[in-house]
Formats: C-alpha cells, sequence, structure tokens
C-alpha cells in the first residue's frame, strides 16, 4: 500500500552454466555466460570496455564484460530477454551520456547497453500536435535535450522544464527526476511527460502512461533505472519565448536570501530561480559579471567570507519586449539584496538554456573536465535549510577552508505541477523529502548531515538471476 508523507509546503534543492564466451577488457579475462543471437552484437574491445568503464564522477570504476551497440529498442529487448533466461546471473547497465557520479551507469562484468548507439540512425524527435495534449515531442530516450531543444524550436516550441546541462539523455534524467530552476514553476521533468515506451525487466517492450499501466510509468519516472529502460518518451510542449533577461542578486545574510528565493516563487514573476554560493577561499568564476564590477564583488566576497546570489531570469518574446523591464523591476522590488549589486544580461533563450556548455568548454580547455566529480544531492525542509548554513557551509566549508567548486540552492514547492506526493504518485520516489542543496566539494559531508535523508544512490542496473 503507498505510503502518505507529511511534507512541508515549500522545498528546497541544495543537485544502480551454459557455455560461455571468454571476453577481454583491459588486459583482464571476463567470462559472460552465452547470450544467443545477441552475441553477434556484442562488442569486447579495449576502446568499448574502457569507455564505458567510469562516469562523469570518475570516482567509480567497473568493468563490463561487453558492450551493446542497439540498432533498436529490439536489440535491448533481446539482451535482457537473453539474460532472463540465462541459467547463470548476468547484469545489465543503460548507459546514455554517463553523468552519473557514483557509478550508476556501470555493471562489473555484465553488459552495457550504449544508449547513445540509437542515435546512428537518425534523431527520434518527432513533434506533434493533438486536440486533448496540445503540442507534444515523441522523443527517444537516447536522444539529448540540447538537440530536443534546437528540434522543438524549429517549430516554435519548447519543453518547459530543464536540467541545467542540457546534454544529457532524455531517458537520463527521466529515470532520476530532472530539477533546474524552473522546478519551483513547473515541477521537475518527469511531471511534464505524457508516455512512455519501455523495456521491463521481464524484457517486455511497453507503452504506458498515467491512464495506461500506470504503475510501471510512475515507478520508471525517477525510479533510478530500477523499473525498466526508457526507449521514447512523450514530454509537453509549450510557444517557445524568445530570448532571457538574467538577473543575479547577492547577499550576505542567508535569512534574507532564503526568504527572497521563497518569495519569488510567486505566480507571474521570474520563469527560472536558483541560487548559489560564492566563498572566498574560491575558486572563484565572476565571468558573469562586468570587468569593472569584479574586483568590487571580489572585496565582497572577502569582507563577509560567503555570499549568497540569487539567480533568475524573466522569459521574453516581441510581444512582450517592451514590458519585461517593468515586470522584472516590480517582481524585485522591496528584496533585501545588497544595494548596488543586482546584475542583469539579455541573452536569447537558447543561449541561457544552454549556459553551462560554455563553462564546461572553458574546463576542457583546461584539462578540468575529465577529473572526479564529488556531487551531492539533498532534499531538505525550509525549516532546516539555515541548519545547512550555520553547519555546512559556515562551520565546515567556511571554517576548515575547503574548496567549493559549485553549490547550488533550489526552491521547490511541493503544490507546483504534481509536486504532491499522493499515494501512488510520488515523482521523487518513496525517498523523496521536502527541500534541496546540490553541493559539489572535495569533501563527504555524511557526519554533518546525519539525520537528513538523501536520494538512494545505488547503480540503477538489473541484476538478472
Amino acid at each position: 500500500m503507498a505510503e502518505n508523507f507529511a511534507v512541508p509546503k515549500y522545498w528546497t534543492t541544495l543537485s544502480l552454466v551454459l557455455g560461455f564466451m571468454m571476453l577481454s577488457a583491459t588486459g583482464t579475462s571476463l567470462l559472460l555466460p552465452s547470450l544467443g543471437d545477441i552475441e553477434s552484437l556484442l562488442l569486447n574491445d579495449t576502446g568499448s570496455i574502457n569507455s564505458t568503464s567510469t562516469d562523469y564522477g570518475h570516482i567509480v570504476y567497473e568493468f563490463p564484460a561487453a558492450v551493446l551497440n542497439p540498432t533498436s529498442p529490439n536489440d535491448i529487448v533481446s539482451l535482457i530477454l537473453s539474460a532472463n533466461n540465462n541459467s547463470a546471473p548476468v547484469s545489465v547497465a543503460a548507459r546514455g551520456q554517463g553523468h552519473s557520479v557514483r557509478g550508476q551507469a556501470l555493471t562489473s562484468g555484465g553488459v552495457v547497453i550504449n544508449m547513445t548507439a540509437l542515435i546512428r540512425n537518425g534523431s527520434r524527435i518527432v513533434v506533434s500536435e493533438s486536440p486533448s495534449l496540445g503540442s507534444y515531442a515523441d522523443v527517444g530516450g537516447e536522444q539529448r535535450w540540447i538537440d530536443v531543444l534546437r528540434a522543438t524550436l524549429e517549430r516554435g516550441l519548447t519543453p518547459v522544464s530543464w536540467t541545467d546541462y542540457l546534454y544529457l539523455s532524455v531517458g537520463g534524467t527521466l529515470s532520476n527526476a530532472g530539477i533546474s530552476g524552473q522546478t519551483f514553476l513547473y515541477g521537475p521533468q518527469i511531471n511534464n511527460v505524457y508516455e512512455l515506451d519501455v523495456v521491463t525487466g521481464k524484457g517486455e517492450l511497453v507503452t504506458c502512461s498515467s491512464k495506461k499501466v500506470p504503475e510501471l510509468f510512475y515507478a520508471v519516472l525517477g525510479g533510478l533505472g530500477q523499473f525498466g529502460i526508457i526507449t521514447r518518451a512523450r514530454i509537453s510542449l509549450a510557444p517557445a519565448p524568445k530570448r532571457a533577461k538574467w538577473v543575479r542578486m547577492m547577499y550576505s545574510n542567508f535569512s534574507a536570501f532564503s526568504r527572497d528565493q521563497e518569495h519569488l516563487m510567486a505566480p507571474n514573476g521570474f520563469d527560472y530561480l536558483e541560487g548559489f554560493l560564492l566563498m572566498k577561499q574560491g575558486p572563484l568564476d565572476l565571468s558573469f559579471y562586468p570587468l569593472l564590477d569584479q574586483p568590487r564583488i571580489a572585496a565582497l566576497i572577502n569582507r563577509y567570507g560567503i555570499i549568497y546570489y540569487i539567480e533568475a531570469a524573466k522569459y521574453y518574446d516581441d510581444s512582450s519586449r517592451k514590458t519585461v523591464d517593468k515586470v522584472v523591476e516590480k517582481t524585485i522590488k522591496g528584496l533585501s539584496f545588497v544595494p548596488e549589486f543586482l546584475f542583469e544580461q539579455d541573452v536569447s533563450y537558447i543561449d541561457f538554456l544552454d549556459r553551462v556548455h560554455t563553462e564546461e568548454e572553458n574546463l576542457r580547455s583546461l584539462g578540468l573536465w575529465e577529473i572526479a566529480h564529488p556531487w551531492l544531492n539533498i532534499f531538505v525542509p525550509k525549516s532546516r535549510i539555515s541548519d545547512i548554513d550555520s553547519g555546512v557551509f559556515r562551520n565546515i566549508l567556511l571554517k576548515q577552508n575547503v574548496p567549493t567548486a559549485v553549490t547550488l540552492i533550489y526552491p521547490m514547492n511541493r503544490k507546483r505541477r504534481g509536486l504532491t506526493l499522493e499515494p501512488g504518485r510520488t515523482p521523487l520516489g518513496r525517498q523523496a523529502l521536502p527541500m534541496m542543496v546540490a553541493l559539489f566539494t572535495s569533501i563527504e559531508l555524511k557526519t554533518c548531515l546525519r539525520g537528513i535523508s538523501s536520494l538512494p544512490l545505488e547503480p540503477p542496473c538489473y541484476k538478472h538471476n
């Protein structure tokens, strides 16, 4: 029976013996049970094995015995059926862009499904419209969100809920949640899906929705890959804006910062809302700000040790071009940011959504992309968010002079677009809790976060016995 969870009104997000064939990976021989006809599609060369032995986190390393490059979802079905019919256990892990951080897209001695191979057969992004759903896109689970954005913009349309980084697979983010600065308004990405095609652990290709096989639909969305492999998603679309007013406001006081974040979740305000930290021990990225302002920003950070800033955006098009400035001015009126530390850019809609890719290119040029990325996402209730500031930000990170690359604080409203944890419809999983902080740093925070539950971190791969 589904359980009810008592959840505060507001959330904040701070961001798996028959014949044997002998395979070789990086000099190590691995035994894989015979899998029948599907074996002809399995790769075991050193390049294929090494490329699927780690993920974006570069913390966990596991070597598969083979890699499947599917030509269609039917190849995935064949693999799962063969694994199920085998007398020896075979583990299978689906891998999109490999952007997990704790080995969720890996498997040791099993088979990794390279979902990106499906892209070689052409783009599986089809934009359609129906009287009942309006505009939507049928998208292959292997497709990247950046390509979904480009394809839908050609039709003047766009999904409404995103992740900060768009070079992720659709199936990958929908297997987690898909959280970004639009979540407070539209819910996570998993709340903006009409229908899925899923390969289940039984090897069945099932079409499901909120009305058709709903148990599977809600289990797969945010299910960390434990209930099926997403091969297609029907995603809701809306008219696309053309540009964004991109605003950052700096705070020296965390209470004022969090209070204003909550205030800005009101309707008819910003379309995107996040929060960040700037700490004096760095590293500091001030590239958003004008060169002439960067020295005084650095001085402000050195003075207080930690500066919090709200990042927000208001989208607009030709019809709202003349009024957008007044809307932004009205929205931020009365906020408690440090005077004269309000900064703004006017950019295209696609440039705003793809903003993190520019940072990626810079890091790649410096050789700082293919490194370890320890990353922690936790949901924290509004009543405890100040404890994160005093206990973690100040008494650990600042006091111990710990370098922190990125720390994000997402405000969330559980009553928006299906975020309420209803029985049988728990989009963030049974362990979802009220608020969230995403932290990228070089230390683990298990001791200081005792009593604050996080999302499960088990690898999303099937263990066939």
